[in-house]
């Protein structure tokens, strides 16, 4: 069983939650990432996706130059387990209609996995 650990990016991309979407945006472009998370006082309050941009900022007509993070961001944040397979993060996702979850180890946000991460154990599999 391919678990979730072994997919996740490590790389926790996170912006102040007062931080201007335009700026979230960028980010999110130059680092090629789906999503952000929005923390204040170093905690994670939320998070920031492609999908949270284009229907809570572009449909509504907002401006990306003066919306903080805090006004789009989903929130409570998807969190699963580090131990728990992919299947249990692609139902999770499907139940929930998200296309990211935090992951957890020992209470801490330790990972990001995305529905495009799910894709990728067949090559770990195949080398194993």
């Amino acid at each position: 069983m391919v678990s979730v650990k072994q997919i996740m990016s490590k790389v926790l991309l996170k912006v102040d939650g007062q931080t201007q979407i335009q700026e979230v945006a960028k980010l999110m472009k130059r680092e090629r990432v789906g999503s952000i998370l929005v923390t204040q006082e170093d905690h994670i309050n939320g998070i920031v996706t492609e999908t949270d941009i284009v229907t809570k900022l572009v449909a509504p007509n907002l401006s990306a130059d003066s919306t903080p993070a805090e006004t789009i961001m989903s929130s409570p944040l998807l969190a699963i387990e580090a131990d728990r397979s992919l299947l249990e993060a692609s139902d999770l996702m499907d139940r929930k209609h998200v296309r990211h979850l935090a992951v957890r180890e020992n209470g801490k946000i330790v990972g990001m996995v995305s529905a495009r991460d799910l894709l990728h154990p067949l090559y770990l599999e195949e080398e194993g």
